[in-house]
């Protein structure tokens, strides 16, 4: 069980890689796109053991609402927005970005 974590964290780092600069993904579309469509959470820790900081851009990633995250990951939300905001990606209000405007397209 453990190498079929371990290899579904690994897919995971690859689309999240994938994200361009200026977007964002949610949680279940890189689940979707890792190949376990409902894993979500799963893609959670992943991010959360993140062995490459600074190469997968794990602040790409959001809630299904677009919400960043509130907890420590990133520094905590100011930082996540802070990264966001310099790239590009536009926000709705402090804690939601625009999906509408700055969501991947791919898997939808």
């Amino acid at each position: 069980m453990r190498w079929r974590l371990r290899a579904f964290f690994e897919r995971v780092y690859e689309v999240v890689e994938q994200i361009p600069e200026g977007m964002v993904a949610t949680y279940g579309q890189v689940a979707l796109l890792a190949g376990r469509p409902r894993s979500a959470r799963y893609v959670g820790y992943a991010l959360h053991s993140n062995p490459r900081p600074g190469q997968i851009p794990c602040h790409r990633v959001v809630f299904a609402d677009g919400r960043i995250c509130e907890g420590i990951a990133f520094g905590g939300p100011d930082v996540q927005r802070e990264l966001l905001m310099g790239e590009g990606v536009t926000f709705t209000d402090p804690m939601h970005v625009d999906l509408a405007a700055c969501r991947w397209p791919a898997g939808l």
